[in-house]
């Protein structure tokens, strides 16, 4: 007798455990799925303005350019593998609907610049707005202006050791581009610090 109320005692107070405040696994029913998960429902991402972004096939731009000279459209090959020695950058320099796109070209060799250009979007199709075809040359995008970069040499400089570097800062302006600044830096023959000259 005295057994049996032990163990009515010991059952009542393992269900009062499990009730709504205990100590369970769960107090409610099925956990969301995210909470299952351990992730955390977020809302949904607000949409984004059409992207200026258009990507193009570098090579063929090239290739069907009539400004690009001949010399340029020969180093059109891969210098291994499926690697053209071409770098396409992508930005507004020009204030159009679609992103601008800077296309540089180098020797597979030497790996030095041997052109640099600008294509424009013009109604859907890519014209050619700015070259430069002085070896060695590269161009880059400097926020909204274009920066291109030559080095100079003498008729007794090796290709890592040029005599001079220009570095003109172009700027679109009236349907063009205009130089805005030039610096040129003159390197020293003996080996010391290189030192600017004077900007136009």
């Amino acid at each position: 007798m005295i057994a049996t109320g032990v163990a009515l005692a010991a059952l009542a107070l393992f269900a009062a455990a499990c009730g709504t405040g205990g100590t369970g696994t769960r107090d409610e029913g099925p956990a969301h799925a995210s909470a299952a998960t351990g992730v955390v429902a977020s809302p949904s991402p607000s949409p984004t303005p059409t992207s200026r972004y258009r990507e193009v096939d570098a090579v063929s731009l090239l290739k069907e350019d009539p400004a690009v000279s001949t010399e340029v459209k020969r180093e059109l090959k891969p210098c291994s593998g499926d690697d053209y020695p071409v770098e396409a950058t992508y930005g507004d320099l020009t204030g159009g609907a679609v992103n601008d796109i800077v296309v540089n070209v180098w020797a597979c060799g030497d790996e030095v610049g041997i052109g640099t250009y600008v294509y424009r979007d013009v109604g859907g199709t890519y014209k050619n707005v700015f070259k430069a075809e002085v070896s060695p040359v590269f161009s880059e995008i400097d926020h909204t202006d274009l920066t291109v970069t030559q080095q100079v040499y003498d008729t007794d400089d090796t290709t890592s050791n040029p005599s001079r570097e220009i570095v003109i800062t172009y700027h679109w302006k009236a349907g063009r581009f205009t130089e805005r600044t030039r610096h040129e830096t003159v390197y020293s023959r003996t080996g010391g610090d290189a030192a600017p000259a004077q900007d136009n």
